[in-house]
């Protein structure tokens, strides 16, 4: 690490507020969530990255409890939209209705909020909704702003959406393509709870219980912690790591090896390396680092690469998934990190 990107007292003083920060808001979701450790973790890095997540999991698995939660914890404003085959892009961003002054008798357009202004937004089952809708809401998450009547109304920042879809049922569905997929920062799988955890899970819900959290963060204090996320180092061999991991999924280049050309029929865009990036400089400041590692790069490779790889027919037939792409690919492509050694590179950190 060179003098220049050594980091200021000012800088380690928030690392440690944010490794602080996060420890209390784990223990806050744990008075209402059981389990799903891994889910937190990533709805937390997403949230200081100003990333989106897409969360899937069968029903029943408290998704909407963890998210509403998690709004507490933060102290943010909370709304859930439920999708449904008739909603419109209006009953997501709002509308314009005349109204007239009883005073004077004139009329005039007044825009009505739609529930999209809030800082944290359900997007429950996302995927029954037609695409224009789908649309409405895509076009918030990236612009932080809508447009109704020709008029632009800014979002509330911090601006955090989590979508869900239901893996199982897929009838009358409008499942997102690619180019929208490729919006969201992690694709979050939830898995159902191990024995113990769904026991503590039985407790908790068929007794009389009232768990309450406090609010940790508050939203000014979420928008300096994504600002400090940025100004993480990260080593040039790191860098590279996540890139040969995106490139390597990529048919037409020759960076990706032949059981990728088999396996995928499509790869992952600029987009994914950012994400690889950011994820793992949020994790760095959640372990309270300031200086990204190669597990940083691991550790959020499956949430920001599954949903951005499409599996070949020949790989479907095997019963191959993204996920299974991923995991090789990690356990073929390591980062150089003796180079890096060699040429003096690493932080000291880290060395040995």
């Amino acid at each position: 690490m060179t003098e220049a990107n050594q980091p200021s007292s000012n800088d380690l003083q928030q690392v440690e507020k944010l490794k602080s920060a996060y420890a209390s808001m784990r223990e806050e979701m744990r008075k209402v969530i059981v389990g799903q450790d891994h889910v937190i973790d990533e709805l937390f890095m997403a949230l200081f990255c100003r990333g989106h997540c897409l969360l899937i999991g069968v029903p029943g698995l408290a998704k909407t409890l963890m998210i509403s939660t998690l709004s507490k914890v933060l102290n943010l404003s909370f709304n859930r939209i439920q999708f449904t085959p008739d909603l419109m892009p209006s009953d997501i961003t709002g509308t314009e209705v005349i109204q007239e002054d009883k005073a004077s008798g004139t009329r005039a357009f007044k825009f009505l909020r739609g529930p999209i202004f809030a800082n944290v937004i359900l997007a429950d089952e996302i995927n029954r909704t037609p695409p224009k809708t789908q649309a409405a809401l895509l076009e918030a998450m990236q612009e932080y702003h809508v447009t109704v009547g020709g008029t632009r109304h800014d979002l509330e920042r911090p601006f955090f959406v989590l979508a869900t879809q239901n893996p199982i049922e897929q009838e009358g569905t409008y499942p997102l393509p690619e180019a929208q997929l490729d919006r969201f920062m992690f694709m979050v799988k939830v898995e159902y709870p191990s024995m113990d955890e769904e026991r503590e899970i039985l407790r908790r819900t068929t007794e009389n219980l009232d768990a309450q959290v406090r609010p940790v963060l508050g939203g000014g204090e979420i928008l300096e912690l994504q600002q400090i996320v940025r100004r993480v180092p990260i080593a040039d061999h790191v860098l590279d790591y996540a890139l040969r991991l995106t490139r390597a999924t990529r048919l037409t280049t020759d960076d990706a090896p032949a059981w990728a050309k088999e396996w995928l029929s499509w790869g992952a865009g600029p987009r994914a390396s950012q994400y690889l990036v950011l994820g793992a400089k949020a994790r760095a400041l959640l372990q309270g680092r300031f200086y990204v590692a190669a597990e940083d790069i691991r550790a959020v490779a499956h949430p920001v690469l599954r949903h951005r790889l499409i599996t070949s027919f020949a790989a479907e037939a095997e019963g191959i998934t993204p996920d299974r792409v991923v995991d090789r690919l990690l356990e073929e492509i390591k980062p150089n990190e003796s180079a890096a050694m060699a040429a003096g590179n690493l932080p000291k950190v880290i060395r040995q």
